[in-house]
This record gives structure tokens, sequence and C-alpha cells, in this order.
């Protein structure tokens, strides 16, 4: 667990509430889950299964303000709770069940059919994500822990090539790589021939710790202008993966626009896509789901990512078979999201990811 977020815990281990605060508070926070709408004491004093006024109740959701647990939107309005509010209520109140049998069958099902590739795979719980969700599903994971099969080069001008990489998973990854002046088709072709030799089953990074291993004498069979393909070119693709954005996969960008209620919201979410268009710090946020194991949510701007101010993230991330960490999936949306319904199904979806990756 990092400082940060012990700190977060010990803030909201700190805040001791009495029965009838806690259940006002926790009454005021479904309401605002389920509806985004202020709670109000009359309604709040009609609810509670204790009997209390509504002069009582705004007593109580005054001490509640003043713990910074709620806020009123408005005069005369009822309350909201607040992002210190909502962090209290994930990790002091909130019940988070499992999913049965049948819901279990039914991710496994979608996300974890024969016959997909592993892209396929990531693709399919992205979109289910969102479908179970009132956010965008997003899947993250390093192209550099791709491990390959066979790579190709096709010409496209004299001073560029595709690069076909095939994974060992079947899928396929285009980069571009600019060649040496004066390079023959020929040369491509041996390039090609003398990758294939030494990459089969190894991801990109290792393919290139594996090549600087490999003799002098074996290198300089190579002529001159090939070996420079072969270096430059690994050089390009393993440092894609190094400290630089993967590949970003979101499903359900329309719901998180579905019940917008101001103006801000809408510059909010426009925000949202602007970052994921641009695929901003999304190796950032594979760091913090390395610092700590399971389901990790960020509310508000406790999360650092994205411009999420107003928005929460409920991220896993999963495995490769060497118990690495490579990829992360969860969900994006407003910071009113159904976390119990939410976390226990992102639990469930990285560790079959983690287990398909197996």
């Amino acid at each position: 667990m990092t400082a940060e977020r012990r700190r977060e815990v010990l803030s909201s281990a700190s805040i001791d509430l009495d029965e009838r605060s806690r259940e006002i508070f926790r009454r005021i926070v479904e309401t605002y889950l389920d509806t985004g709408e202020p709670l109000g004491s009359r309604t709040l004093s009609r609810l509670l299964p204790m009997t209390l006024s509504p002069a009582s109740v705004r007593n109580v959701m005054a001490d509640l303000e003043a713990l910074g647990l709620v806020f009123s939107p408005h005069t005369s309005a009822g309350r909201l709770p607040t992002q210190r509010g909502l962090r209290f209520f994930v990790d002091a109140m909130l019940e988070i069940g499992d999913l049965n049998a049948d819901e279990r069958a039914r991710i496994e099902s979608q996300v974890g059919g024969s016959g997909r590739t592993f892209e396929g795979v990531l693709t399919e719980a992205s979109q289910m994500l969102s479908g179970l969700s009132r956010g965008a599903g997003v899947v993250i994971t390093h192209t550099s822990d791709l491990r390959l099969k066979h790579i190709e080069f096709v010409r496209l001008d004299p001073a560029r090539a595709l690069a076909v990489l095939v994974g060992t998973d079947g899928s396929v990854e285009n980069r571009l790589v600019s060649l040496p002046a004066g390079l023959p088709s020929s040369a491509l072709v041996e390039a090609a021939n003398y990758l294939n030799a030494h990459i089969r089953g190894r991801t990109l990074s290792e393919a290139k710790g594996e090549l600087e291993r490999v003799s002098v004498a074996e290198q300089e069979e190579l002529d001159g202008l090939t070996r420079r393909v072969v270096e430059t070119g690994l050089a390009v693709w393993s440092e894609a993966g190094d400290g630089r954005p993967g590949t970003l996969i979101v499903r359900g960008r329309a719901n998180l626009i579905g019940d917008l209620k101001a103006e801000d919201d809408l510059e909010r979410i426009r925000l949202l896509f602007d970052d994921l268009e641009q695929k901003r710090d999304l190796i950032q946020l594979l760091g913090l789901a390395e610092s700590g194991d399971g389901v990790r949510i960020f509310i508000g701007s406790e999360n650092k990512l994205f411009s999420l101010s107003g928005s929460s993230l409920v991220v896993s991330p999963y495995r490769d078979t060497d118990n690495r960490i490579v990829g992360v999936v969860g969900v994006i949306g407003p910071t009113r999201l159904n976390y119990a319904r939410i976390v226990p199904v992102v639990d469930y979806t990285a560790r079959l990811v983690s287990r398909i990756m197996g």
C-alpha cells in the first residue's frame, strides 16, 4: 500500500460516527449513487428506521457537513456527499458481495469465448464492463509484452517500411520503420529472416536483449545496411512500450453522457474524451495498479489521470504467466458509480483475463 493510500485510509478511519449519523449519511450517499439528487431532511426523516424529526435530521446533517462528508449544492437544498464522504463510504461502509455462478458464467462466455485472439478477449472485456456499469469499460495493455511469432517487412517507399508483427496469440501489430538510404528490398527479406531466427516466443524487449547477446561474428554476417534495419527497428519497437502508452481499448463512451445534469458535466466528459484519444498517462495508471493487489478505486481528484476531477475509476491489474502485471481492466464513470456492483465484476474480469493469458 502506498503512503498516499495509507493516508486516505487513516483519514477515513479517524471519522467516528454514531449509529444515527451513520444511518443518515448512508441514506444520503445511497440516494446520490442511485439518482444523483440531494436528499432533504424531511424525506430523510420518513426513511429512517428510528424516529427523528426533520429538525433533528438537519442538526445531524450540519454535523456531517462540519466533518466534510456532505455539502449543500444550494440554499435550502438537501445534502450530497463530498469526495471525502464518498471515500469514507467506500472504505468504511461499502458492502461488496461476490458474483454468483450465473454471473460468472455470463462473464466467461462473453470474455473467454473460444477462438478469440488475446486482443479480442480484451475488447470483449471492455465491452462487457461497459454493459454492466454506468460508465465506459477500459482496458490498457503494454504493446511491448506481445510475444512474437513472426516478423515481416513491407516496403512502402524508399525511406519507410511497414513492420508486421504477428504474436503467438494470433494478434497482429503494424509499425512504421525508417529505412537507411539505398537499402535494397532483398535486405528487408534478409533482416526479417534473421529476426525470425531469434525472436520466436520472446517479447520485443526480450528479443532486443537476445540480439545484443549474439556474437559479433554472427552480426558481421549481415550486410551493414541490413544490420541497421535490425538494430534500429528493434530499438524503436521495444522503446514503444518503455514509459510510453500501450494499447487502449474503450467501449461504452456514450454511457458517460447519458445523464449529464449540468454544462460543467458536459465539459468534464469532453476533457475526458480528449484525454482518452491522446492516451494520456496510461503508463501512470499501470504504475498505480502495480502499487497494490486487487481492485483500486480512485474518486474524483484523488486520481490525477485523464482530468478526472469529477469522475471515478475502478481498476484491477491482470498478469501474465510469469505473474507480472501487464495491463489493467476497469471502468471509468461518474462518481456515483454502483461500486458494490462494479468492484466484484472488475475483480473477476481481471482474474479471468489473467487465467486466459496463462
